[in-house]
């Protein structure tokens, strides 16, 4: 019987708090709610049609990117607490009791937020490639995993770019910058890259991105740190990263698995920032395994 309504397939759109709000919707099964990172990343690269086959997938086109509308504050005011009530809109849109919320990068600070907040309606989380803290604590850590990257592929010509570009991080003010760095970076997002550029460069050259500044509405940093509150929280959680990732790495999966009360960390051995695509049987495992085997709350 084919599904209707807010969780029929293919691209939906409402008015969420006076601004447009556009998901899309693959595969059926329980429902889970995916956030990608950024911010400023559009939604089409953490596609996950393994996860499609037992999971109806609900992927969020974060406000401030793509067809969703923008913020009158924009390109400022996308702070957690934002985007955690954008969540709470789309849950309530769709009408089920409960989802899975699954957020990459910073869309795992966002489910982490979200699960802290507003735990109703959620039956688990799923952190993957985050962090419980960002600052200068968080950028020490992912300077230290850059220069390990360097150091591993100092023989490369094109590891200058891939410098250059996260040295013009600190100085994006529009979406063409954005998505050049974006795509200057990614090689050091992908554990292999270089190893088989055939397959990765066309990732690279498909991602889309628009400048959203991290700064609130009245221009303050949207600074994170939840370790006082994660062993507060109320869902199952899993927490997913790549052994190589340089920018949310083993360290900080450790961190936030020993901070929830109720966690299962898995560590992708072969995959740096986006495991759903270079180990993509071993992650779509994980998260089937969870969501159909995770208890209700916790204890």
């Amino acid at each position: 019987m084919p599904i209707s309504g807010a969780l029929a397939p293919g691209a939906h759109a409402f008015d969420s708090d006076g601004v447009i709000q556009r998901y899309h919707v693959y595969g059926s099964g329980p429902v889970c709610l995916v956030h990608p990172g950024g911010p400023g990343i559009h939604w089409e690269y953490l596609r996950m049609p393994e996860l499609e086959k037992h999971l109806t997938m609900v992927y969020v086109e974060a406000l401030g990117t793509g067809a969703s509308g923008r913020l009158p504050s924009h390109p400022h005011g996308y702070t957690r607490e934002r985007y955690s009530l954008a969540l709470l809109r789309i849950i309530d849109h769709l009408g089920v009791p409960k989802v899975y919320l699954l957020g990459h990068s910073h869309g795992a600070f966002v489910a982490a937020y979200h699960a802290i907040h507003r735990p109703a309606g959620l039956a688990g989380i799923i952190l993957y490639e985050g962090a419980p803290v960002t600052g200068p604590e968080h950028g020490a850590e992912a300077t230290r995993r850059l220069q390990e990257f360097a150091a591993a592929h100092a023989d490369r010509p094109e590891l200058a770019d891939v410098l250059a570009a996260f040295a013009a991080m600190q100085d994006i003010s529009s979406d063409e910058q954005t998505l050049a760095v974006a795509r200057g970076v990614l090689p050091s997002y992908i554990a292999d890259y270089w190893g088989d550029e055939k397959r990765w460069a066309p990732v690279r050259d498909a991602l889309r991105a628009g400048y959203i500044s991290g700064l609130g509405a009245d221009g303050a940093p949207d600074l994170i740190d939840d370790r006082a509150d994660l062993p507060d929280v109320t869902v199952p959680a899993l927490v997913l990263v790549g052994r190589f990732d340089v920018i949310c790495g083993p360290r900080w999966g450790q961190e936030l698995y020993d901070l929830l009360p109720c966690a299962r960390l898995v560590i992708l051995e072969r995959s740096g920032h986006l495991g759903h695509l270079e180990e993509l049987e071993r992650f779509a495992a994980a998260v089937r395994d969870f969501t159909f085997t995770s208890p209700r709350s916790v204890q």
